[in-house]
């Protein structure tokens, strides 16, 4: 027990006057007794105002006094004056109609517009995101998928730019409409949709869109993106099948035909040829297997049922057809071998083939029994139907049938020395092609192809596809392999692909890269040789003024703005020589502006945008 008396804590009298006058509103509420708040005044003696005064500071510590359970809620962020950047985004915009655009559910934003404002957050780092995204007016998660990290990925093939010649209509700059179009696109900065869209209603000028289009391609030099066009490549000769005249070329091949005697069934080759313009049925063969044996006898059969010999006898690739007896057999006549994967080089032949499905009855016979007689039978039906098909009309032909068009077609010499030279230099092609196919196989990719195809999984991978992929540089397959893997890993991979996905991979990087490496050995040599226009860029690239920051971002900004591939590549070498002078512990920073400028330029392609950032990355931090 303690022997002194406790204390009790000293408070003022205005303190009780005012937590008593905060207790009545509770007591009222439960329905309790209480005294007026005059007695209670009048009962501790302190004047009404000072109660009052305090009752209200008292209210505002209740909060205090007791934390609710859970984390306490985040500090709003303080208020920042924004001012200054709505003010400059007003005026920007002012300055550039078009730079924003709104559609039913979304807003267009143009390169330069983005380039701004990705300015003021660089310039205001110590501004909340979400106070910046209000004062420019755009959505957070937009601003923050503008500042994200950009991601480098291989880029697909190149679209190649194609022109065509302007319309009627478009060709008068002075014309009235046509000049205040030209006018209106000088100063635009949005997209070409949204600009269509104003020239009809806000300047009341009924052009459609492709009006509009050919309009600035003739005279503003705008350039449409257009779908690319199939490369040309010496597999060549990709045209419609080229026919001359009756007797100038024909075409054999072998099918397999099968005759059933007895329930038995008997399979041979049929060995058919056929002449590419009149479509005859001019020899034919019936063995065992396709062989050389069966070409030779096949073309020989098509001599002695013509009278002459043709001036091209074309076959397949099959072994069986490239041999010396074969050669030795068609004497003066040139052989020329179909290209793989192009069934329309011989498509006389396959037609006839095809037709002989649809028209021939069931080859089966019932009686006695032997090889022998199977193939006697077999020749019998096959020489009666050729020759039914060649005396049928042709509706085509106007009535006429296989064996007319043959043989009533009038041939001149100079058509004949016409085609010989014709056919001659198409064989020639052949050959070369086949030639360059099989110098660009390199054993070593080769090799690599076998061993990785088989740890991806990729066991459908024929030799072609093989072959197709070892044409490209080594390191183009190697980043082939590994964006097909990493792509399988992040599930980016589309479903069902295989080994054609593969070789579409290594050829877009391929491509990508040679253009980079073509554009940054011309830059050298015209800068070596002071060409003028280099001349120019240099100037302008010396010229820039500004803190490091700055000169990156009018390097990039002028790299991206330009459509040459070697004025892009010069000022993104010159936005990496920018980075490269600067401290290390500045680089990262910088690097991370460059790509962030680059990969916000969507008026560029995507592919073009990663090729760039690729680009930036290989000078500022080598691998090797």
């Amino acid at each position: 027990m303690s022997l002194v008396a406790p204390e009790e804590p000293v408070v003022a009298s205005i303190v009780t006057t005012g937590l008593l006058l905060v207790a009545l509103s509770s007591l009222e509420k439960l329905s309790l007794s209480r005294p007026s708040a005059a007695a209670v005044i009048e009962a501790t003696g302190v004047s009404k105002s000072s109660a009052y005064a305090m009752r209200a500071t008292i209210l505002a510590l209740l909060p205090t006094v007791h934390r609710p359970p859970g984390r306490p809620a985040a500090a709003l962020p303080p208020v920042a004056d924004t001012g200054s950047i709505s003010r400059s985004i007003l005026r920007f915009l002012m300055e550039h109609p078009g730079a924003v655009t709104s559609g039913e559910t979304r807003q267009r934003y143009s390169d330069a517009f983005r380039h701004r404002v990705m300015e003021l957050v660089e310039d205001n780092p110590f501004l909340d995101r979400t106070q910046m995204a209000e004062a420019v007016n755009v959505p957070p998660a937009t601003l923050e998928d503008w500042l994200a990290e950009p991601v480098v990925l291989p880029a697909p093939a190149p679209t190649a730019p194609a022109s065509a010649s302007a319309p009627a209509g478009v060709t008068d700059a002075l014309h009235p409409q046509i000049a205040s179009v030209l006018n209106a696109w000088s100063g635009w900065s949005g997209g070409f949709a949204a600009f269509c869209v104003f020239v009809r209603v806000d300047l009341a000028i009924p052009f459609g869109m492709a009006m509009t289009r050919r309009i600035l391609e003739v005279h503003a030099g705008r350039r449409g993106k257009r779908r690319p066009g199939r490369s040309p490549d010496e597999k060549a000769l990709r045209g419609a099948l080229i026919s001359f005249f009756p007797g100038a070329q024909w075409f054999a091949d072998g099918s397999s035909i099968s005759f059933t005697l007895n329930g038995e069934k008997h399979t041979f080759n049929w060995e058919l040829g056929v002449d590419g313009s009149s479509g005859a049925f001019v020899g034919a063969s019936v063995r065992d297997e396709e062989d050389a044996q069966a070409v030779i006898e096949a073309f020989t059969d098509g001599v002695l049922t013509t009278g002459a010999a043709p001036i091209a006898f074309t076959t397949d690739n099959r072994a069986a057809n490239l041999t010396p007896e074969v050669e030795a057999a068609l004497g003066d006549t040139f052989h020329i071998r179909t290209t793989p994967g192009r069934p329309q080089n011989d498509a006389p032949i396959e037609g006839a083939f095809g037709l002989f499905a649809q028209t021939a009855p069931p080859l089966v016979v019932s009686g006695s029994t032997d090889r022998e007689l199977a193939h006697a039978f077999l020749v019998l039906a096959l020489t009666i139907w050729a020759r039914a098909t060649n005396h049928r009309p042709r509706n085509g032909r106007r009535g006429r049938s296989r064996v007319q068009l043959y043989r009533d077609e009038v041939i001149s010499d100079e058509r004949i020395t016409t085609a010989k030279a014709a056919l001659e230099e198409r064989r020639r092609l052949q050959v070369l092609a086949a030639q360059t196919r099989e110098a660009r196989l390199n054993p070593i990719v080769r090799a690599l192809l076998d061993q990785e195809l088989l740890r991806l999984g990729l066991t459908e991978a024929t030799a072609n596809i093989k072959d197709a992929i070892a044409r490209y540089p080594h390191a183009a397959v190697l980043a082939g392999l590994a964006t097909f893997e990493g792509k399988r890993r992040a599930a980016t991979l589309p479903p069902g692909v295989g080994s054609r996905y593969l070789l579409g991979i290594v050829h877009n990087i391929a491509v990508r890269d040679e253009g980079l490496a073509i554009a940054e050995v011309l830059w050298r040599l015209r800068l070596a040789a002071r060409d003028r226009a280099l001349v120019a860029l240099d100037d302008a690239r010396t010229a820039a003024p500004g803190r490091p920051e700055d000169r990156v971002r009018t390097f990039i900004e002028r790299a991206m703005a330009g459509d040459g591939t070697l004025a892009r590549s010069f000022w993104l070498h010159a936005a990496a020589e920018v980075i490269l002078a600067c401290p290390p512990e500045l680089r990262k920073n910088l690097y991370d502006l460059a790509a962030r400028r680059i990969t916000g330029t969507f008026r560029v392609p995507p592919r073009d945008r990663q090729a760039a950032v690729r680009v930036i990355a290989a000078m500022v931090l080598p691998v090797a």
